[in-house]
């Protein structure tokens, strides 16, 4: 059983300085995960950097990080980082504040109910199934893309009940550029200051953003002309009012929007590196299709079969223990406060990082290991709630945690129980962080078709 080590927190705390060459040293290898790992190893679980106006802390204790994200969520807004995206995203969920996000959240949440989220499950299972059959044996495929391309097909017809595969083009060079847009401009400290140059890649962004625009107000505008509910959440959201009416379409737009490119992605994501580590540890694999034969035999899984697939979900857990979709969150103080003794002024920036948090020995021995026993409910239960984050937490955890786990977990269990991946030798796979942390070169993998009786064994 994996024992949890609780620090001490002095009355006081005053939090350790890197200097600036050290952070300019490691700023320049373009891995931020790895350089606020680095940073927390040798400083600690408070690291403070400040030149000029900038003031930033990384936060890497899990009662820390519950105290910025619950205790004293109202002290902290979202971070400059998410600046750039709400140019895509719009006054989404992921990116609005205050009573404009309580409302919006409020108005969409029976959408991510557990019934409603059990008839999108079989859209899930459809869609997994139709890979499956299109893939070719000996085939070699980039896992990473066709992991993308699947949840995207899953995204639009839960949300939209459309096959966005025809508007796929668009959709993907809109994320692309989005996805550089926040590398080049939304990761950098100077991120305000860049925004306000003519630079190439902002004519680039808004122009894709005009164009995913185009095709997302043509959905609603066909949903709201068509008047019924076609068993998606686009439909749920245009019936969904309040004391103050229904949502606008630029509403509808910006919510939409969020969920189709913040959603799709981190699951996708997920699941390559799902793959990835597979193929490196096929007694893991073995067990995950044992479980997966034994509980459907020769069936597609359903929704009440999420439940009994316990294995599958700690596979997919410490997936995203190594490789967290979002590998960070980032909030600025609105005023000053003060976390567990360590005084935060007003206007400071507030980094916490799963990738560090998740790679703690204290927490998990050997973090580097791929061991999915960590997940089962005895080893849950020894650690701090937020030793593990992957879907942030308090009044903003993602509203799609439930939808991403069934998504998941159905899709792993439909995929692996007749097919096995294989890495291809000789290329390099890194993670890169950019929105999610994705495959920065893709994940190159041979499949093999197995029969049932290869999968037992």
């Amino acid at each position: 059983m994996v024992q949890a080590q609780v620090l001490e927190t002095p009355t006081r705390r005053q939090p350790a300085s890197p200097n600036l060459i050290e952070i300019l040293a490691l700023l320049s290898r373009r891995n931020l995960p790895m350089t606020f790992l680095r940073l927390a190893r040798k400083y600690g679980d408070v690291v403070h950097v400040k030149g000029g106006p900038l003031e930033i802390f990384l936060l890497s204790h899990p009662e820390d990080i519950r105290e910025v994200l619950v205790v004293q969520h109202a002290n902290f807004h979202k971070g400059q980082g998410v600046q750039m995206t709400s140019r895509m995203l719009g006054q989404g969920l992921l990116t609005s504040e205050g009573d404009f996000h309580k409302r919006q959240r409020k108005l969409i949440q029976p959408a991510f109910h557990r019934q409603r989220i059990a008839a999108y499950a079989t859209t899930m299972v459809e869609e997994a199934s139709r890979l499956a059959q299109s893939w070719q044996d000996g085939a070699v495929v980039d896992m990473a893309e066709e992991m993308m391309r699947l949840t995207l097909v899953i995204a639009g017809k839960t949300l939209f009940n459309v096959d966005v595969e025809r508007e796929a083009s668009t959709v993907s060079q809109a994320m692309a550029v989005a996805m550089e847009a926040f590398i080049k401009i939304g990761l950098s400290p100077w991120a305000e200051q860049l925004e306000r140059l003519p630079l190439p890649i902002r004519r680039r962004f808004y122009r894709a953003r005009d164009e995913m625009d185009r095709v997302i107000y043509r959905i609603i505008e066909e949903h709201r002309r068509s008047g019924r509910d076609q068993g998606d959440l686009l439909s749920w959201l245009l019936l969904a009012h309040d004391e103050e009416g229904a949502m606008s379409d630029e509403q509808l737009r910006d919510e939409m929007t969020t969920l189709l490119l913040a959603g799709h992605e981190t699951t996708a994501n997920a699941l390559a590196w799902t793959w990835y580590l597979l193929a490196q540890h096929p007694e893991v694999a073995k067990r995950l299709r044992q479980e997966v034969v034994q509980v459907l035999g020769d069936r597609l899984p359903t929704a009440d079969d999420f439940s009994r697939l316990s294995y599958t979900e700690q596979v997919l857990a410490e997936a995203m223990r190594l490789f967290p979709p979002a590998w960070s969150i980032d909030r600025t103080a609105i005023r000053d406060c003060d976390i567990r003794g360590l005084t935060i002024p007003s206007g400071a920036r507030i980094i916490m990082s799963q990738y560090v948090v998740h790679h703690d020995p204290r927490f998990y021995p050997e973090p580097d290991r791929f061991l999915p026993e960590r997940w089962t409910p005895e080893a849950r239960a020894a650690r701090p709630k937020f030793a593990y984050f992957p879907f942030g937490g308090g009044p903003r955890l993602c509203i799609g945690e439930p939808f991403a786990w069934m998504e998941g977990v159905l899709v792993l269990a439909t995929l692996v129980r007749s097919w096995e991946a294989e890495l291809v030798p000789g290329q390099r796979i890194e993670p890169e962080a950019a929105v999610t942390l994705r495959p920065r070169y893709g994940i190159r993998m041979r499949l093999h078709q197995l029969q049932r009786a290869a999968a037992l064994v």
